[in-house]
């Protein structure tokens, strides 16, 4: 007897699954397939058309990001600091005080730097040396969030919507483009997360690997033996994110919260009586070793630290009659280093005039000037030139209503999707807003470029929504009608995006452009100036 096929729906997307099999008839393995679909994962990442869409957007991406890297000569903002750090690296392996010829106190972990050096290594301590790492992040972050998002939702029109909508993002565009450490720190964020959610996958598959080779979760008292070998690699990527920035530890609660979820509800679709406690032992045991990989490949950022002599504090101990013992000494001074550079952003209250708070971010109140000038030459009485720090608004003015559109779908759906998305961008808001209320410490807008993919996806999330209630669709006619007309909403919504983002294509990218035009993009008046 040939069993039926029925669609189904789980969250986003439609799905086609099978029937389970009448009682005549053993289901395969001897497992029910209600257990299959609750364990089932992405098969098809070799789906020739989901690729074909990603080395499109990417392609793109790299159109916008790559041409005229070095047309803007000098450096721009923060260039001042960080540039000049990795050239300094590439010389005496530390960051360099060129006026007093001795070692520089800087306050962020060296890898954003070592990457800049290495653009320098290849270009020369130029423009274009000192920017191409930097647009090769951010064409990398898009391509990473293709995958995600296909991961997610199973469809390649969303994937790829996801990807365009960054793409067609002015912050993430300028942050691209100026060689700043916070695009460094969003891929790594964006590439561990990724790793956890092929993790979740990886367990997922061998839990049921494990019920067909007679595994029985009924009789058991503890979890099959699975090597997380991505949560490893999510552990190694993370730290590769601290050793840019230390905010990247506030997203290390949240993603160890989501990976001790996913592997208790993997556990319960298996029907393994006390899913939280069997395996726990597991859990902890492979979470710790994920964090130690973190910390090691932390360290490793500071190995031209490690291996020279002049690096800031290096010999701190040494110089104050205390004990330096091999190795822990090293990192007894680290230790210190650490301290006097925590001190230095705990107390971090100088006013800035484009300094903004946690809460001004999303709707753009307080973008950064990266650069301004009034050249001439643009056929009008007077000339701008700028590059503004600013989101596409279309799209930043669209992520509160995705985020608590995303919260209500994760409940009524009881989607692990909406809330893996909303997780990550909660971590990288709500520790600002504490910070800011604490101690009202000088922040900028690009702190939440490493939540800029997770409110992206989100605004993706609702999009797939609209296509697809949680009850399912009907075939025929009405099925295809739900359908087409989500797609033409998500279609017309990625193409205004693209329009507004080419309307301020000019103020991302430090355009001539008469001044009169400048002012009209100035939608929020003197907010934006």
């Amino acid at each position: 007897m040939n069993r039926g096929r029925h669609h189904y729906d789980r969250g986003v997307t439609t799905v086609t699954v099978l029937d389970e099999a009448p009682p005549d008839q053993p289901p395969k393995g001897g497992i029910p397939d209600i257990v299959r679909r609750r364990l089932a994962t992405l098969d098809d990442w070799l789906n020739p058309y989901s690729w074909l869409v990603t080395a499109f957007v990417v392609v793109v991406a790299a159109l916008l990001r790559f041409p005229g890297l070095s047309d803007r000569k000098g450096y721009i903002f923060d260039e001042v600091y960080y540039p000049t750090d990795a050239w300094d690296m590439l010389q005496h392996g530390v960051e360099w005080d060129e006026k007093t010829n001795g070692p520089a106190y800087v306050v962020h972990p060296p890898l954003g730097k070592w990457l800049i050096a290495a653009g320098e290594a290849v270009f020369g301590n130029n423009e274009l040396g000192w920017r191409v790492p930097v647009a090769v992040a951010g064409t990398l972050m898009i391509l990473i969030l293709v995958r995600v998002a296909y991961r997610l939702f199973r469809s390649v029109l969303l994937a790829g919507a996801a990807g365009l909508l960054m793409a067609f993002d002015g912050f993430q565009l300028v942050l691209s483009r100026t060689s700043l450490l916070d695009i460094f720190l969003g891929l790594f964020i964006l590439a561990s997360f990724a790793a956890m959610v092929l993790d979740r996958d990886h367990y997922r598959r061998r839990l049921l690997r494990a019920l067909e080779n007679g595994y029985d979760p009924a009789m058991a008292f503890r979890a099959p033996r699975i090597v997380p070998w991505w949560l490893f690699g999510s552990g190694v990527l993370f730290g590769l994110a601290l050793g840019v920035k230390w905010s990247a530890l506030f997203f290390l609660p949240f993603f160890g919260g989501l990976v001790l979820l996913w592997r208790w509800q993997a556990r319960r679709s298996a029907g393994i009586k006390r899913p939280i406690l069997t395996g726990l032992g597991q859990d902890i045991g492979w979470g710790v070793t994920s964090v130690a990989l973190t910390f090691v490949f932390y360290l490793a950022t500071w190995t031209g630290w490690f291996v020279t002599s002049t690096g800031y504090s290096r010999h701190y101990r040494e110089a104050n009659g205390l004990g330096e013992p091999p190795i822990l000494g090293a990192l007894l001074n680290l230790w210190h280093y650490h301290q006097q550079a925590y001190g230095f952003h705990s107390g971090l209250t100088k006013p800035h005039p484009y300094q903004s708070w946690p809460w001004q971010w999303l709707l753009l109140g307080r973008p950064v000037a990266f650069d301004w000038n009034t050249p001439t030459g643009c056929g009008a009485p007077s000339c701008a030139r700028e590059i503004l720090l600013l989101g596409t608004p279309l799209l930043w003015w669209s992520f509160l209503p995705a985020l608590v559109g995303l919260v209500w779908f994760g409940l009524a759906r009881r989607d692990w999707r909406a809330w893996a998305i909303f997780v990550p961008a909660f971590a990288g808001l709500a520790p600002w807003f504490y910070y800011a209320v604490k101690d009202s410490r000088t922040m900028f807008s690009f702190y939440v470029l490493p939540a800029l993919p997770f409110l992206i996806l989100a605004v993706v999330y609702v999009l797939g929504a609209i296509m697809t209630p949680p009850e399912g669709m009907a075939t025929g006619n009405a099925r295809s009608d739900r359908q087409l007309v989500g797609t033409v909403v998500a279609g017309a919504y990625v193409i205004l995006v693209a329009l507004c983002f080419a309307y301020f294509f000019p103020i991302f990218t430090n355009q001539t452009i008469p001044y009169e035009d400048w002012s009209a993009r100035m939608w929020l008046g003197s907010r934006w100036i």
